[in-house]
């Protein structure tokens, strides 16, 4: 049994669901965004509530079961409120900064790094903090994953790109033989 599968999914008052053959389709004021459904999982909206439940016997049915309803309760909640990821700059000369809608980083290459941006994904810059907001989850971690992998926080001086509140463990620079 799944404890996180049986827990209903609250459907707001600004939100629509519809089921369709394998398919759940949610629209919010932020957007709309569908995702499949595995046929080992019953979807059903009963009460102003979604209830997910499992719909035949394999080894992974309670895996399946407690991930759809993860991603339908992201779903819901990403359509209404959205998601955000915070990125930090350290380091000295480290920039970044907006170019329509893509992002251009300064960050000790020969050459500025520019990203992309996907369709319902967007940047925010102050001064050395990076917000990349949307309404997918998936998405909004993606791009935020690939930015920090840019360039990494080395343990040193603790230089690179790093989520915000993230703790960078530190190493001690070579130390000064004592002689006695």
């Amino acid at each position: 049994m799944s404890r996180i599968g049986r827990k209903p999914i609250p459907i707001p008052q600004d939100v629509e669901v519809k089921i369709e053959d394998s398919k759940v389709i949610v629209k919010g004021p932020k957007g709309e965004l569908s995702q499949e459904i595995r046929p080992e999982v019953k979807v059903e909206i009963r009460e102003g509530n979604i209830f997910v439940s499992s719909q035949k016997s394999t080894s992974n049915t309670p895996a399946f079961w407690g991930l759809t309803r993860a991603l339908i309760f992201n779903i819901v909640k990403g359509v209404r409120e959205g998601f955000e990821k915070k990125l930090a700059l350290e380091g000295i000369g480290y920039r970044a900064r907006l170019e329509g809608k893509d992002l251009v980083l300064e960050i000790g290459f020969s050459h500025p790094v520019k990203i992309k941006t996907l369709q319902g994904i967007d940047f925010k810059v102050e001064k050395n903090i990076i917000t990349v907001f949307g309404i997918d989850k998936q998405k909004v971690g993606d791009i935020a994953a690939q930015i920090r992998a840019i360039r990494k926080p080395e343990p040193y001086k603790g230089k690179g790109i790093h989520y915000l509140g993230e703790v960078i463990r530190r190493k001690p620079g070579k130390k000064a033989i004592t002689t006695e």
